[in-house]
């Protein structure tokens, strides 16, 4: 993330992993989700905050979920079905469960497929929010597998030219194994910055910077300023000259393979809350896995050891700096702004939970 979105040093309060998983688990089991079920919820929330995926994890998800679960939008112990199937395909009926437990059933069956037939895809419909989509695309890593996960998100982002939300901010992700370097790991939205990032924003005091988004009338945001309390997201790009039309074409095709081809509807049109797609490739059914682990490493070795431009101190790729992070937050505890752990205390309290923070 960029650093702005970042707790400074000065004021952030270390917590250890273990103390903040445990807290977690224990809200999960509050709002009515099985044990296992919270173990698992928390565990995409803790890879988002262990690799630096502030935006995915704790600080801004926990307390939206919490409120899902009030007004009943999240069902917490969803009796979930595939609906239809064939060889290397599923699709699965949510039972508005949540993506944090259903991403992960959905990539499980996946990988499942693809130890089958090499390639494994599942989608699934009337799911709920599905946290950091690197989670679910990084499971395949285990299995000598590429995964990918798609997700659709809030209708909140406008098309290029446009003046009315019509589109999610539907990131994509892509996690590859490699030997030695660390895995290959992207996760993006569509638009120029996620949602969440704007949330966090706000909390931390920061401007919104050129294109990231647009007036309600649609005229984009050109200049650094306070974020309104009104906007739309705009796709990266920001306009047609700087390319948004590409990333706006993606969240058309993103919307198409999740909510679309599940049978749910598409973008302002979705008939049952969130759609997910996970995709594993078998890459023993392409070529030779330590092969293919090899030219990872000297692709990515070459990447993260390339010149750099004029005032840059060095080119990484996605999933080294998440990497650093991991090693950086396991051993010296996990960055939170005051605030979100005001939140925890006031939270704990109100449910009877024990304050280990």
């Amino acid at each position: 993330m960029l650093d702005r979105f970042h707790v400074s040093d000065d004021i952030a309060v270390r917590v250890p992993e273990a103390p903040m998983r445990a807290t977690v688990e224990d809200i999960f089991r509050k709002m009515g989700m099985n044990d296992e079920d919270s173990v698992q919820s928390a565990d995409v929330l803790l890879y988002a905050d262990i690799r630096g995926i502030d935006s995915h994890g704790v600080s801004n998800m926990l307390r939206q979920y919490v409120a899902d679960f009030g007004t009943g939008s999240i069902n917490p112990r969803p009796e979930w079905k595939i609906v239809r199937e064939a060889p290397a395909i599923v699709n699965i009926d949510g039972d508005r469960g949540h993506g944090l437990v259903l991403g992960p059933v959905a990539m499980r069956i996946a990988i499942e497929r693809a130890k089958l037939y090499g390639i494994g895809a599942v989608t699934v419909g009337n799911s709920r929010h599905s946290g950091a989509a690197a989670y679910h695309a990084a499971m395949a890593l285990d299995h000598g597998m590429i995964g990918i996960a798609m997700t659709t998100g809030s209708i909140n982002m406008t098309p290029t030219n446009g003046a009315a939300r019509l589109l999610g901010l539907n990131p994509i992700a892509c996690a590859v194994p490699t030997l030695e370097m660390p895995p290959f790991v992207f996760d993006a939205a569509m638009s120029a910055v996620a949602s969440n990032k704007i949330r966090l924003a706000r909390r931390l005091g920061v401007k919104t910077l050129p294109g990231w988004i647009a007036q309600l009338d649609g005229t984009p945001i050109m200049e650094e300023q306070e974020i309104p309390e009104e906007s739309m997201m705009l796709p990266s790009g920001g306009t047609r000259e700087n390319g948004s039309h590409k990333s706006y074409g993606l969240a058309v095709m993103v919307e198409v393979l999740t909510s679309a081809i599940a049978g749910t509807g598409a973008g302002p049109h979705r008939r049952a809350g969130i759609s997910h797609h996970m995709i594993a490739y078998n890459i023993e059914a392409f070529t030779d896995l330590d092969v293919f682990k090899k030219d990872m490493d000297e692709y990515m070795r070459t990447l993260s050891e390339a010149p750099t431009a004029p005032g840059a101190d060095r080119v990484v790729y996605a999933g080294l700096p998440e990497h650093e992070a991991e090693i950086d937050r396991r051993e010296n505890g996990i960055p939170y702004h005051p605030e979100v752990i005001e939140w925890f205390k006031s939270i704990t309290a109100e449910l009877g939970i024990e304050d280990r923070l």
